[in-house]
Parts: structure tokens; C-alpha cells; sequence
């Protein structure tokens, strides 16, 4: 029975976690919710995991529905036999000033009665660190970063505090830090630092990390608290009941096909890398509003008679070809008819780049569950898609993770 229960605000996120829960002993499985078959895809999937990752797709909704969905997600888990929680978002801090990661944090820590939790989005491999209570991407500071111009969650400061002062329910009082001098002291440091924020009334406790043991550091300190929130990376100081046991497969033949939604700024480089190798075909939300049909068959068609390696359906490879927020919805759309018919007919394996295009295809193709397979880069991994009838491998990459070479790589790694 699962005793982990983690709730991710979007697809990739949640299987960025479970590749890290694995690593750390967990038996762990993907689950998606939330859905009218929600909880009987989470329960059944506890049957033999140590842990299991709600995905959701609430990091953009409404406040009032993001959190209803999480604490949808919380009672599920708990039925499931789950006693200790982490709310997993992204490690770059993706939010509105309303929310959701602060209106979703105070809900779920106010649930399960507790005093104080965590904020510790950082992933050092990927260059995601914190200091002094500021988030950086790489050498540069969150406002200054390719975030500050998301068109959904426009990143304009890089402090975690005042990020989450509007966010939650007391604003400056609610938050405090604890500093990498104390960090680098040790757990017994950090536990001290973080016990007597919750005497002063602080909840919600910024920790600063700049290497992966800052972050086991953390984990050790807070083992025993019932919920934790931040990226996947916090995780790994986790200890799990068991060695790494991800399931090894081999990929099956047929066309390389990747999917590919995101505007990011990595998955762009790896569009452009993967092209100069392979083909690919760009689309638009012109093109697919005046003829969606012709748009997707074509598609599918080429991608089928594709022999390069591999053949990428993009929305975009660089920053001039960014579309409009209004025309993602299209675009998700025009991505998972894709994916459905290529499976139909035969295709068995899957790149999908984005965590709203990753949503889109697995609830088309109807993967209930998912089971974790190799790691081919930090956070970025394939796995196996539990569906009616026939199973199907997936990498489902966040927009910002992976290598430029990963879309060609990814199919030589996982043959």
C-alpha cells in the first residue's frame, strides 16, 4: 500500500517527481486525475506502490478550481493509505500573483491540520537554485530569465517571499527563510531554523539550496513533517523502502515521432537540433482553423512514411514563431488527434514536449496510469501508458527539461 502522496499541478511535473521518488526507493506510479475515474485509477494503481503522483492540470485554472482539485486529489490519496504528502510544482515557481502554488499550499497543509511546510522549488541539475530567498535559471534571476515572458505565468520577481505574500492567507507573516550560512550547517541547523519560524507563526518556510545536498540537507531535516511542497529535486533525500526499480523495456519499432507543443526556449533548441537531423512539419492555428482535417492527415501521413530519425510536429522552433495563448487550445487539440490516429494505426511509441500538450495526448489516447521506465536526462524519462488494450511508451518532457540532442537521443537510448 502507497504511504507517499504526491499532487502535481500538470503531467510532466508529476512524472518528473516519480522518476526522482523512484530513484530514492519507490515503488512509484503516475496516475491522472482528476476525472469521474479518478479515484479508481488511484486506488488501483496503490495496489503495490510505495507512492503515487496525482497529475493534474491546475496550474493555470482559477484559483477556487485549482484548489478544489487538489484537495480532491488529497482525500483520494488519503483513502488510498497515504499518510505523508508533497505538493509538487514547478522549479521554476510558475504562478499568477493569485496563485496557484501558495492558494494550493495553505489548503492542503490546512487539511491535514499541520503547522508549517516548506517551499523549496529548487533542481540544481537543471540549474535551478535558490539564495538569500531568490530563485535563479542558471546565471540569471527568475525576473530576468526566458520566464518573465511566459504568456501564462510571467515570472517579473525572482523572491519566493514576496511571490508568495499575496498568495496566502496572512502575506509577510506567513513566510520566512531560512538562509544556505544555515543550510550549510547541517539538519539539525535547518530543523532548528525552521521550528522557530512556525513559533514566530510563519507556515510556509523558504529554504535556500544551491547544490543537491542542500536538498538532502532539507529532507533529513524535515522528516517529520507530513507535507512537503516543491520541484521533484527535493525528493531525492527522501528513503524509500526499496533499491531503484524502474521497469526496463525496449522501445518497439515503427516511425520516431515527437510531439511537440512547447514555446520554450529548451524545447525550441532541441525542435531546431532535431530537424537538422530528421524532418519534421511545423503547424499553425491559422492553418488548423481553416481546415483542421487536411492539417492533421497530412501529419499523420508524413510522420508514417517518415524514414528520418526523428520526425518532430511542431508549433514552434524559434522565438519569433511563438503563437498567441488563444491559439494553444487548437494546437493541443490538432497534437493529440495526431497522437490518436498514428496509434491507431500501429505506432507504440511516443516524444510528447510540453506539460499541456503531454495532458492533452494521454487523455486522448486514454492512459490511465503510467509506470516508469529509463531516465535519459535529468527529470525527463520514458515510461509505459496503461491504457484498455494495448500499452503504449511515452516520454512526456516539461517544456524546459532535456539536452538540445534529447529528441534524437531519446531513441537511441531507449532501443
Amino acid at each position: 500500500m502507497a504511504t507517499l502522496g504526491a499532487i502535481a499541478d500538470d503531467l510532466t511535473g508529476a512524472t518528473d517527481l516519480a522518476i526522482t521518488l523512484t530513484s530514492a526507493g519507490f515503488r512509484t506510479t503516475v496516475v491522472l486525475g482528476a476525472d469521474a475515474d479518478g479515484e479508481r485509477h488511484t486506488l488501483d494503481a496503490a495496489n503495490g506502490a510505495d507512492a503515487v503522483v496525482v497529475a493534474l492540470k491546475s496550474r493555470t485554472m482559477p484559483v477556487d478550481e485549482a484548489v478544489a482539485v487538489s484537495l480532491d486529489a488529497l482525500a483520494w490519496l488519503r483513502r488510498a493509505g497515504c499518510e505523508r504528502f508533497y505538493v509538487k510544482y514547478c522549479s521554476t515557481f510558475d504562478s499568477t500573483p493569485e496563485g496557484n502554488i501558495g492558494p494550493v499550499s495553505e489548503a492542503v497543509l490546512e487539511a491535514l491540520d499541520e503547522e508549517v511546510t516548506v517551499i523549496a522549488p529548487a533542481f540544481p541539475a537543471n540549474g535551478r537554485t535558490v539564495y538569500r530567498g531568490h530563485l535563479f535559471v542558471g546565471d540569471e534571476p527568475l525576473d530576468e530569465s526566458p520566464m518573465r515572458h511566459h504568456p501564462l505565468t510571467p515570472m517579473t520577481d525572482s523572491n519566493l517571499l514576496r511571490l508568495l505574500e499575496p498568495q496566502v492567507s496572512r502575506g509577510a507573516d506567513d513566510t520566512a527563510l531560512v538562509p544556505w550560512p544555515v543550510v550549510s550547517q547541517g539538519a539539525d541547523a535547518v530543523r532548528d531554523a525552521i521550528g522557530a519560524a512556525r513559533e514566530a507563526g510563519a507556515r510556509f518556510v523558504v529554504v535556500d539550496a544551491l547544490r543537491d545536498a542542500d536538498l538532502r540537507t532539507l529532507a533529513a531535516a524535515t522528516d517529520d513533517l507530513r507535507l512537503l511542497t516543491g520541484g521533484s529535486a527535493l525528493a531525492q533525500g527522501l528513503c524509500g523502502p526499496r533499491s531503484d526499480e524502474r521497469s526496463e523495456f525496449t522501445l518497439p519499432g515503427g516511425p520516431r515521432v515527437v510531439l511537440s507543443g512547447s514555446a520554450s526556449r529548451a524545447t525550441q533548441g532541441q525542435v531546431r537540433h532535431a530537424l537538422s537531423s530528421g524532418s519534421g512539419l511545423r503547424i499553425r492555428a491559422a492553418a488548423l482553423r481553416e481546415d483542421f482535417e487536411a492539417v492533421v492527415s497530412s501529419a499523420v501521413t508524413e510522420a508514417r512514411a517518415s524514414e528520418a530519425a526523428p520526425f518532430v510536429v511542431y508549433a514552434t522552433a524559434s522565438p519569433e514563431d511563438v503563437v498567441d495563448t488563444a491559439d494553444a487550445p487548437v494546437i493541443e487539440r490538432a497534437l493529440a488527434e495526431i497522437a490518436e490516429r498514428l496509434v491507431a494505426a500501429g505506432t507504440r511509441a511516443l516524444l510528447v514536449a510540453g506539460g499541456e500538450t503531454s495532458g492533452a495526448v494521454v487523455r486522448r489516447l486514454g492512459v490511465g496510469s503510467l509506470t516508469l521506465g529509463p531516465e535519459v536526462d535529468p527529470g525527463v524519462a520514458w515510461m509505459l501508458g496503461h491504457r484498455d488494450g494495448e500499452d503504449i511508451h511515452l516520454m512526456l518532457k516539461s517544456g524546459n527539461f532535456g539536452a538540445e540532442d534529447l529528441f534524437v537521443r531519446a531513441w537511441e537510448e531507449g532501443a
